[in-house]
């Protein structure tokens, strides 16, 4: 596995997008254990992105029009509705105490799952980024990229946990100003959306 891999891993990871922004506000509103659900469900949710870049089935994107569409849409229809349950506190932003319930948890992580398992564009990319560091003497391809992509999830969860327990610490000093914490809601909610009109005015 080449240095190169590791260090342009490592800026895609840390470069801020859908999922960092999720755990973010997850560590600021719930605390730093509700924002490892969180990182642990974005993580998760870049397997079926991999499993389909690795064995090709990505390449369905580029040759159906409908397929890609229907999965983008779907995306942008869920991150427009985290921005408006955020904006309504009902979202990563609702505050709740300390003791977060094993099953609020469990949504957590189902809903940082869903933000990546919508984005059909994350399917493309690894189509795209994973053949570029596969050793020309490597004996199987396939092991190398499944092997690399482990690399990239590990790199992607450490990183997305220690975004969220910064967020984490940082939960005190937002939640006792009121105004903090709406103006925390909105920019929330404004990236949500932002994030959401980019992925329906993308293209294959």
């Amino acid at each position: 596995m080449s240095i190169e891999f590791l260090i342009t891993a490592l800026i895609v990871v840390l470069a801020p997008g859908t999922g960092v922004v999720y755990t973010l506000a997850t560590g600021l509103a719930q605390g730093r254990m509700a924002s490892v659900a969180a990182a642990l469900g974005c993580t998760l949710g870049i397997i079926p992105a991999i499993l389909a870049s690795v064995f090709g089935l990505a390449a369905l994107f580029h040759t159906s029009a409908l397929l890609f569409q229907t999965v983008k849409f779907a995306g942008v229809a869920y991150l427009l509705y985290l921005a408006w349950q955020t904006l309504k506190d009902r979202g990563a932003m609702r505050v709740s105490g300390e003791g977060v319930e094993r099953r609020n948890l469990f949504q957590i992580a189902r809903n940082g799952f869903l933000i990546n398992i919508l984005n059909p564009k994350l399917s493309i990319f690894f189509l795209a980024f994973l053949p570029q560091f596969v050793s020309p003497a490597a004996a199987s391809p396939v092991l190398e990229m499944l092997a690399m992509s482990a690399v990239f999830m590990a790199m992607t969860f450490a990183v997305f946990v220690v975004y969220g327990q910064f967020s984490g610490l940082m939960r005190d000093r937002v939640l006792s100003s009121e105004r903090a914490m709406a103006w925390m809601r909105r920019s929330v909610a404004l990236a949500f959306a932002g994030f959401g009109l980019k992925l329906a005015l993308s293209s294959r």
